[in-house]
């Protein structure tokens, strides 16, 4: 009643001045309580159907909300997928580092060598002879070579990591035989299964292994701490390089400092005598050693903000359309007494709610994407997802960026209304 008489009177005074129509407008207002939030525009009346009592400014913000269920689902869709894409690439993106780093980390040592800047870690390539030269610095207390490689075991096992090393360096790199005995240094048919891998296929000590046409005899059963190097094999090294056509070549170094040596400093010698080398101790100098990774971290930041600005244009195209068909509804709203940021904060919490919706539907189907890509063949046996609480607070701001960023303009024009104006929009 209140909304019709208003727009009557708007109709019988065409010609009246703006500053009295508007005190007219505001005289209704007060007399009806209209400040105090209970109007929903052209949405279906002034009151929420209770008795006595119109709708609180929280309950008007879901009513607009939600009184166009269609547009909203759509606008929410949109603002998913974006949240999924990112949401999805951060968690494919520290599963892969934390695989990779685990591979670096699996000797007892205060920091791994590779060559810098190779495609993929285990295309590094070291000689010998430069594991030789380190091993004589001073403040090296050891140095120990491995060769590492993968093969496709099975199905199941796309990329199953091999590992040669010396069984004399077994203790120092961290290795614990937790059943038979490691093999001997010049055996060419012995081979040591991490424990997660001889529970996978079902190997015990005694039993055979093919690996690509050979036939391996499983002498002992280790176990590492890490993941990943237990869910592979370790061979003598000198087996495994002829049978990789890489003799003499390794591909990464584990050095263990000396008690009080500075480790910093020795890093820095040994990049610098060798500048095709890089130190890796932490997860953030990884990208050195592996441009693959500084290629995921890219497409990572990259996507972040393309799927950011999509989704703030589609939220704004959904407030813009809102913002036209309730032009009448803003003016009163202004007429009444609502102030401009009254005005913006309505439509920008409109605008977050969407965002909220799209945010918990983007997570739950980037639970759903992360699995998909798991199952590739590519990536069986090396994702393992890691659903940290970085990942959905990473959720929360795209989906936040991108309802403020869709929001502000339509909450700028709505603001901006003069109320005669908007009074007569048809």
């Amino acid at each position: 009643m209140i909304l019709c008489t208003l727009l009557n009177e708007t109709e019988r005074a065409q010609d009246t001045p703006l500053r009295a129509l508007i005190s007219r407008a505001r005289n209704i207002g007060r007399a009806s309580a209209l400040i105090s939030g209970s109007m929903t525009g052209e949405y279906g009346g002034m009151s929420d159907g209770r008795a006595g009592g119109g709708l609180t400014f929280l309950g008007l913000i879901a009513h607009n909300v939600a009184v166009k269920k269609l547009r909203l689902a759509l606008a929410s869709l949109a603002v998913a997928v974006g949240v999924m894409t990112v949401v999805t690439f951060s968690i494919v993106n520290h599963s892969l580092r934390a695989s990779a780093l685990a591979i670096m980390q699996t000797g007892r040592a205060d920091f791994t060598v590779a060559q810098k800047g190779v495609s993929d870690l285990l295309n590094s390539n070291i000689d010998e002879a430069t594991l030789r030269r380190i091993s004589a610095y001073p403040q090296v207390g050891g140095a120990i070579g491995v060769l590492v490689g993968t093969t496709k075991l099975n199905a199941d096992n796309p990329l199953f990591v091999e590992i040669g090393i010396n069984p004399g360096e077994l203790p120092d790199f961290g290795v614990t035989v937790v059943a038979g005995a490691p093999f001997d240094v010049s055996a060419s048919d012995q081979v040591m299964l991490g424990w997660r891998a001889a529970n996978n296929l079902g190997k015990h000590v005694g039993d055979v292994l093919q690996v690509e046409q050979v036939t391996y005899h499983v002498v002992g059963i280790y176990s590492t701490g890490q993941a990943l190097g237990d869910a592979g094999a370790m061979f003598p090294l000198l087996a495994f390089q002829a049978e990789q056509r890489q003799p003499s070549e390794l591909t990464l170094l584990f050095v263990r400092v000396r008690a009080g040596a500075d480790v910093a400093v020795l890093r820095e010698r040994i990049e610098r005598d060798n500048p095709q080398l890089v130190t890796v101790r932490t997860a953030s100098d990884f990208g050195r050693a592996d441009r693959s990774l500084s290629l995921i971290n890219a497409a990572d930041r990259g996507s972040g903000i393309l799927a950011i600005l999509v989704g703030a244009v589609i939220v704004m195209t959904t407030m813009t359309m809102t913002f036209i068909e309730r032009t009448r509804e803003f003016g009163v709203l202004a007429a009444v007494g609502w102030s401009r940021r009254r005005v913006v904060g309505m439509v920008i919490a409109e605008a977050l709610c969407i965002g909220l919706i799209g945010a918990a539907g983007g997570v739950a189907m980037s639970f759903a994407a992360t699995q998909a890509i798991g199952q590739l063949p590519s990536l069986v046996g090396i994702l393992h997802p890691e659903y940290t609480s970085g990942a959905f607070w990473r959720a929360l701001y795209t989906a936040g960026a991108m309802s403020l960023l869709g929001g502000a303009y339509p909450a700028v024009r709505a603001a901006l209304l003069r109320p005669l104006e908007a009074l007569r929009h048809e």
